[in-house]
Order: C-alpha cells, then sequence, then structure tokens
C-alpha cells in the first residue's frame, strides 16, 4: 500500500535516523523484485476453471449433490445472486421497508456465504465480532468472543435469514448463469445450472469480494496420487472433524496466506508431519482473543454497534497543536513520517518473530519484507510457535513457489516432498462481478466488455446502461478492512434506492453518466500517491503486482467520505439517478 492511503502520521519522532529507514525500503524493494523474478505478475499464474482433472476442488463437502427439481420461471421483486452477508443484511434493510417478495439464489447448500463455504480448522474473524457481525442491534446478540469463529459467524447468518424470513423463496444449491436486462418489460431474466427462467425487477449482485477459489498452476497437480482439496472445501470426511485423522499423515499445505495462517496451528497439532509451502511470509500480529465479559454485555444500551461503528470511522482527534503541526509539514515530509512509522509497525513484527521462533533459519524465512498492508495482515497467537513443533517443516521457496508436483507430492529444489494430503490454500478471485454469471444490459453489452477500458460504477454499486442493478463489494467501492461495515453501508444505500424508486412508481432506475464519471475521477484522485505496483510486493491487493489503470481499484478517500459521499447523493436522487 501507498505510504499515505491509511498509516498514522508521527508528528515527532525519536529513533533511528533516516538511513536507517531507506536501509529497510531497499529491503523491502529486493523481496518485491524476487518474487518478481520467479513468475510474471498478475493473475495469469491462477486458475478458477475447476473442469477436468481440477473439478473435484470444487465440490461442495457440505452437501449432497442437489435433487433434480422443475425449473422456476415465476417473478419476484427483488433477486440477490449469493446469500452471503452482503445479501443478509440488505435484505433485512428491505424487509424493514415493507418489500415482501425477495429471493436468494445461492450456489451453496444455505446462507453464509464465506462461512459457509469456509469450515477449515480455526476459521474466525480477523475484525472484532462486535464490529464484524452485521445486524447486532436488530439481532440483540452479543458475540461470545472477540474474534468470533466460523461456528458461530455461519450460526449468526443463518439467524439473520429466520428473523427476516428469507428462507421462504430462497433457491439454494443453484448457480446464476446469465442476467439479461429485458427493456421492453423493465425486468431481468435470470437463468440458472437448474433450466430456470426466473424474472427479477431489481438484481443485487452480492456474489461475494472473495468466493470463488483458484488454484496456483502448478504443473502435474493433477498427476497427485494422494488425497487433495482447497482450504474452502474441507474435507472432514478424510481428515476427521477435530483432525484425528491425520495423526498417522504427512500433510502439506500451499500458501501462507490468512486461511492458512488459521488452519496451520491445527494441522500441526495432529498431524505426523506437516509441510508448510511458502512463497511470501504473512505478517503475522497478536490477536489476543478472549471470551466476552458478560458484565460489558449486560452494560450495553440498544444501538451500541452503530454507534461503536461510527465512532471508528470518524477515526481519533488529533489535538489542535499537533494538528497545527501536522498542516504545516511538506506533502512529502508527511509521506517520509509515514512510511518511517509503518516501517517501525513491520519492524515489530520481525522482532515479534525473533523472539517467538527457536530456529534462527526459520525465523528468518518467515520475516515479511514488505510495507504494511501490502499484503493482508493476519493475526494469531499460535501460528508462529507452532514452527518449534518437531513435526512442523516450513519450506520457504524464496519467492519462487511450487511450480511441480509429482504424483508423490509437490517438487522443490529437486527434492520430492511424498505427501497422504495436501491443501492448497491459495485463495480465491477477488472483487469480480458476476464470478459464474454473464451479466448484460440495456444495449447487450457483457459488464466486463463495459469495463474494458477501465471500471465505472458510482460507488462500487451502480453502472450506466444496468438499470436496476447494484452491486456489493466490487471494485470503486472504499476500502476497509471491516468489509461487513462497508457492506452494511451498501446495503442500506441499496435499501434506500429501491425504497425511492418503488414509492416514486418507477419502473427502473438508472446512474446518469455525467454522476458515473465524477466517482471515477474521485476514485483515480484517491487511488493514493504512490503506486502500489511500484513499492509492493505481489498480493491480491494490488493485482498481484500486474499493471492496472487508476481507477481500477478501491476507492482510498477514507470510509467517512465514502459515507458522506452516499448520504450526499441520496439527498438529490432526481440530479444524478435516471428515473423511468
Amino acid at each position: 500500500m501507498a505510504a499515505d492511503e491509511g498509516a498514522p502520521v508521527a508528528i515527532e519522532r525519536d529513533g533511528p535516523d533516516q538511513d536507517y529507514y531507506d536501509t529497510i525500503k531497499s529491503r523491502f524493494a529486493e523481496a518485491r523484485d524476487l518474487r518478481l523474478k520467479y513468475r510474471p505478475p498478475g493473475t495469469t499464474q491462477y486458475t478458477s476453471d475447476f473442469s477436468g482433472a481440477l473439478a473435484k476442488y470444487a465440490i461442495d463437502p457440505h452437501a449432497e449433490p442437489a435433487p433434480e427439481r422443475d425449473p422456476i420461471t415465476d417473478t419476484v421483486e427483488v433477486l440477490f445472486i449469493g446469500g452471503g452477508f452482503s445479501a443478509l443484511l440488505t435484505a433485512a434493510r428491505l424487509r424493514e421497508r415493507g418489500v415482501e417478495s425477495i429471493r436468494i439464489v445461492e450456489r451453496g447448500a444455505d446462507v453464509g456465504g464465506t462461512w459457509y463455504w469456509n469450515r477449515y480448522p480455526g476459521a474466525a474473524c480477523d475484525v472484532p465480532a462486535y464490529d464484524y457481525l452485521p445486524l447486532l442491534d436488530e439481532m440483540e446478540y452479543v458475540p461470545s468472543r472477540l474474534y468470533a469463529k466460523g461456528p458461530e459467524i455461519y450460526a449468526h447468518c443463518q439467524a439473520i435469514a429466520r428473523r427476516y424470513d428469507l428462507y421462504g423463496l430462497a433457491v439454494f444449491r443453484t448457480t446464476v448463469t446469465s442476467t439479461t436486462w429485458d427493456d421492453a418489460e423493465k425486468h431481468w431474466l435470470i437463468r440458472t445450472d437448474r433450466g430456470d427462467a426466473m424474472k427479477a425487477k431489481f438484481v443485487i449482485c452480492a456474489n461475494g469480494t472473495l468466493s470463488k477459489p483458484k488454484l496456483s498452476k502448478i504443473a502435474g497437480l493433477e498427476s497427485f496420487q494422494g488425497h487433495s482439496f482447497h482450504s474452502s472445501r474441507w474435507d472432514y470426511a478424510y481428515t476427521g472433524q477435530d483432525l484425528e485423522n491425520l495423526a498417522d499423515k504427512t500433510v502439506g499445505i500451499i500458501g501462507t496466506g490468512a486461511s492458512a495462517v488459521q488452519a496451520i496451528p491445527r494441522l500441526g497439532k495432529t498431524a505426523k508431519q506437516l509441510y508448510v509451502f511458502q512463497r511470501t511470509p504473512s505478517g503475522i500480529d497478536i490477536r489476543g482473543d478472549r471470551p466476552t465479559d458478560p458484565e460489558w454485555a449486560a452494560r450495553l444500551k440498544p444501538g451500541w454497534q452503530q454507534a461503536r461503528r461510527m465512532k471508528h470511522i470518524r477515526g481519533r482527534e488529533i489535538d489542535a497543536v499537533k494538528a497545527a503541526e501536522l498542516a504545516a509539514l511538506s506533502r512529502e515530509e508527511k509521506i517520509r513520517r509515514q512510511e518511517n512509522d509503518n516501517i517501525d509497525h513491520m519492524m515489530r513484527i520481525h522482532q515479534r518473530i525473533e523472539e517467538i521462533v527457536e530456529d534462527p533459519a526459520t525465523a528468518e524465512a518467515l520475516k515479511p519484507w514488505y510495507m504494511f498492508m501490502c499484503k493482508r495482515p493476519c493475526f494469531d497467537d499460535d501460528y508462529l510457535p507452532t514452527y518449534n513443533r518437531p513435526n512442523v517443516r516450513l519450506v520457504d521457496t524464496r519467492g519462487q513457489g511450487i511450480t511441480e508436483i509429482a504424483p508423490e507430492g509437490p517438487v522443490f529444489e529437486g527434492r520430492t516432498y511424498p505427501l497422504d494430503l495436501l491443501i492448497c490454500a491459495t485463495g480465491f478471485e477477488v472483487q469480480k462481478t458476476g464470478i459464474y454469471n454473464e451479466i448484460r444490459g440495456r444495449d447487450g453489452r457483457e459488464i466486463n466488455e463495459t469495463y474494458a477500458d477501465g471500471m465505472r460504477t458510482l460507488f462500487g454499486v451502480h453502472t450506466h446502461g444496468y438499470p436496476n442493478l447494484f452491486i456489493m463489494g466490487g471494485y470503486q467501492a472504499s476500502f476497509q478492512f471491516n468489509l461487513t461495515f462497508m457492506l452494511q453501508t451498501q446495503g442500506d444505500h441499496i435499501a434506500e434506492c429501491i425504497a425511492l424508486a418503488r414509492e416514486g412508481g418507477h419502473a427502473e432506475i438508472d446512474v446518469k453518466p455525467e454522476t458515473e464519471e465524477w466517482w471515477v475521477q474521485e476514485v483515480i484522485a484517491h487511488r493514493g500517491k504512490t503506486s502500489r505496483n511500484a513499492d509492493c510486493t505481489p498480493g491480491y491487493y494490488n493485482f498481484e503486482g500486474e499493471f492496472n489503470r487508476r481507477q481500477d481499484g478501491n476507492y482510498n478517500g477514507g470510509f467517512l467520505q465514502y459515507f458522506t459521499h452516499m448520504q450526499e447523493i441520496r439527498q438529490d436522487l432526481a440530479s444524478h439517478f435516471l428515473f423511468a
């Protein structure tokens, strides 16, 4: 991440001189260049086409194959593509506004989205649950711990669906394959892999920011003769519910991102031997999880979560003296101080590794050499100590990654690592509109064709020429580590737009081209003053290091400003939208 995109600015500094920081920045650049040396930048190094021999990586381990049913050809008012938090919290707001005809179409066998699919051992939220789990005020619920575990979050999703009566019209184990605007009828025609031809007045793409699993393109992956699966399709039938079946197994896991960081400590406790294949280390910070204090929970007053969230986005106040001093600094000096604070943070991460990991070579290999937020930060108190176990070995590929798998297991530098089980913790397609779904608007153009010369949206939600279509969690929305709060903001906005269109008797609502262009320029102006691609090691935060147009990313003008812009637009929809 660019230095001026979120790192705190220190007004006063005592400590190392600037040469020290410049030396660390040089090390960061060397690590980035090493990654780029071995594999070209960009997302083409992955595949999400799970066909042929790779089809097993897409199988849902949580449900039996879908039973046959008759195609659905009815009409609903609002249809959600996806059944995760985006759909649930927006549907809740629509229910509050009197919308009765709501359908969720979900690829999985239940609601939950991320938390339906990702049931790997150790799965938990990385943001305090009091902020992350949505609709806590409305559900009158307080999470059981600071960082709620996956099963609790999944149960919360199901509770929301029951509370707002979302199961009645829901369609599960069904994938939307095309969404086409019918200008004569002013409706969307939705086709699925089950032969459905549903119609909806409003469609909300709620398919998730990280929902379609991907695999690294590794020669020989299809030839592996042991058992294997993607981390988001965890096979408990093989591992045992408590991983007890791994006691006599040699296990390998490719990837050290957020999912792997949570799963590896549990695998290390149970497997006979665990090999962790690392290309780039994650930055691991203290989690400090703890049960919710019942006395604190008892003191909470109605509206506590919204008040907590709003306090968070407004940020801390800077006193008048420091504010004046900050204003007096040049832009260059502000950036320099932000970068230095960022480096201090990462060096604290390094120091923690040195204090915990006993083997010096392993400790060195686990150190992340990049700026904070170049890659997704991770939090786990058990991850680093796992490497002190005699049955756990880190295979650091020093930026190369595993590029070959023999029938027995992964190959690196001429050595084959025979495995009983291979787990691919290789991530997901990021912020893809549609995913499995071809979306064609008023002129018949598929939406990604419309985006071919650069993303064009308002708030990442509306695109001109695609009336009554709303997109959640895509690019040009605000970057926010607490994703559900951003989704809640989008959901509130979408529900209000639909309510206003209904109240006005309008058949369609479409953003004006000039308003869309205004937002494109806002995104460009607030992508940061330096390039992540030039400064950061590759990762999904920066399109895996590939070149991208400055409008093809997130809005980094601050979440409060994003929130405020939405409110301002809604106060005068007639000036910014076309109605028919």
